[in-house]
């Protein structure tokens, strides 16, 4: 005799969320314990987040809310309920890269691709607080962006390329 396994152990909180991710309304049925990472992958199928160290340590998983950018392991999808929630998915118009995408492909500012996306979202959200004045700045103000390859010079050329300068 086979059993399925409940996907939810017995005893554990469910909530029901609405969450706001690129633009889309989804309502979600979800552990009360589910991270916005999860929900964003396991969910909702935008990959794009890496899950990195799991831990909030390597930035990997990036993405912005309400215009700032989190580490999405260390936020509740229930914390994000009537927030905005833009991920690497939304960056593009159509066939068209965003400028710090482009950036990044001229510059060659990555080499396995693991950590791109939370880069790309932490330089979109550097540079839309105007932290991306010189080298330095884009070095302290990533500096919860891990890239194991160490791409740094090209990303932070890339940055200043898509800063405008």
């Amino acid at each position: 005799m086979s059993h399925i396994a409940e996907a939810v152990p017995s005893g554990v909180p469910q909530i029901d969320a609405d969450l706001r991710v690129n633009g889309d309304r989804y309502r979600l049925r979800l552990d009360a314990r589910v991270t916005l990472l999860d929900a964003l992958r396991d969910r909702l199928g935008l990959t794009g987040a890496k899950k990195g160290c799991d831990q909030g340590a390597c930035g990997a998983c990036t993405v912005l809310l309400d215009g700032k950018r989190v580490v999405s392991c260390l936020v509740l999808a229930a914390q994000c309920e009537d927030r905005e929630v833009t991920t690497v998915e939304a960056l593009s118009q159509g066939e068209q890269p965003h400028p710090v995408q482009e950036a990044f492909a001229r510059h060659d500012a990555f080499q396995c691709g693991y950590c791109t996306p939370g880069q790309i979202m932490s330089a979109v959200a550097l540079m839309a607080e105007g932290r991306a004045g010189s080298d330095e700045d884009i070095a302290e103000f990533m500096s919860g962006n891990i890239c194991r390859c160490g791409a740094y010079p090209n990303i932070r050329a890339a940055v200043r390329d898509a800063a405008g300068g």
